[in-house]
């Protein structure tokens, strides 16, 4: 008799009322956890941004204006030799940061390449980045590009990046023909440029100059364009403007209306419909207690950031909104620490 494997499911109220662990940013809103593509045409500067890369988030340095979260890196330059990567390196920086790892060779998917990253990251648990330079070579020679392989293969290194919540960053090509939206130009099938995470195209306007546009779309971060300058003398490309249509700002008025509370007492666990009625008792905003837990849950990150920490937990059949100042346990005097009477409201 052949045993049958049963599916891992979870409930629809256990998920709402479960605290997961916001997406990890390597890069602040430009690369979270997860898969990502970095495609561009050949020679047009992507493994000079890429080394840029690994030393500033190795060293926790900003890229661009984006705020870098400090961990160690491995980059898998497989089409160069230890030369010219030092060669590259005596280019860009005079003092290389210890916690950047370089390989110039390594197994191809499928026959050694996921032991040799496990391998890597268990020696190394404070991996953040792994920067696969090309995704070509990781596939072996006589590749047959279908999209299944490419879903496959995709699929195999997205399992590997969220289950140690780091960052994988393939380097890759782009077609030759010329298409409107510059997603449509990552080489390979839509099983590679739609199975990934974040998809990074880098266009030159032209050969002949040094701009160039960074083309950015993903699930965790809203589409912008960077428009790029090259540095032949640096070899760095330096950012001359930031596009970002979609660019959602955090919710003012919410982080106004929580820390109203907070301050009148350090920490808080009651349902949406008496959150509600403390923070707005004259019904001034407009919101209904399912609207106020939604705009709570997106922006559980950015209360965080601020010093409110939130999460969700069920008590006596009811879905609780818990509510903790950060410096709770620091030795804080104010004139106003009595606990908050729900039926006065937080502006009693």
């Amino acid at each position: 008799m052949t045993s049958r494997k049963t599916l891992s499911t979870i409930d629809a109220d256990t998920l709402l009322s479960t605290t997961l662990p916001p997406t990890r940013f390597i890069i602040d809103r430009l690369l979270p956890q997860g898969l990502h593509i970095l495609a561009g045409a050949p020679k047009v500067g992507k493994s000079w941004l890429a080394l840029w890369l690994c030393l500033q988030v190795a060293q926790g340095t900003s890229v661009w204006d984006f705020p870098t979260h400090r961990g160690t890196v491995l980059y898998l330059c497989l089409e160069d030799s230890t030369l010219r990567i030092q060669n590259r390196l005596f280019e860009i920086t005079e003092d290389a940061p210890a916690n950047v790892h370089f390989s110039t060779n390594s197994d191809t998917l499928g026959k050694g390449l996921e032991e040799q990253l496990c391998a890597f990251l268990s020696e190394h648990p404070d991996t953040v980045l792994v920067i696969i330079d090309t995704l070509q070579m990781i596939r072996g020679a006589g590749y047959d590009n279908t999209y299944a392989n490419d879903y496959r293969d995709i699929g195999t290194l997205k399992a590997l990046a969220d289950k140690h919540r780091i960052a994988i960053l393939l380097i890759h090509h782009v077609r030759k023909l010329k298409f409107d939206d510059p997603m449509d130009m990552i080489s390979g099938t839509n099983g590679i440029s739609g199975a990934t995470d974040t998809n990074f195209v880098l266009m030159k306007t032209s050969r002949s100059k040094n701009t160039a546009t960074l083309y950015c779309t993903g699930r965790d971060i809203v589409y912008r364009e960077l428009r790029l300058e090259f540095d032949s003398e640096t070899h760095l490309w330096n950012l001359l403007s930031n596009e970002s249509p979609q660019t959602v700002q955090p919710d003012a008025r919410l982080l106004s209306l929580l820390s109203g509370v907070l301050r009148q007492q350090p920490e808080i666990s009651v349902p949406a419909a008496t959150l509600l009625k403390i923070i707005d008792p004259n019904d001034v905003e407009g919101l209904t207690p399912n609207l106020l837990s939604r705009r709570i849950r997106k922006n559980v990150d950015t209360l965080g950031k601020n010093g409110i920490m939130v999460s969700f937990r069920k008590s006596n059949g009811e879905r609780l909104i818990c509510l903790r100042r950060a410096d709770r346990d620091a030795n804080i005097t104010t004139a106003n620490t009595a606990p908050i009477d729900p039926a006065k409201g937080a502006n009693q």
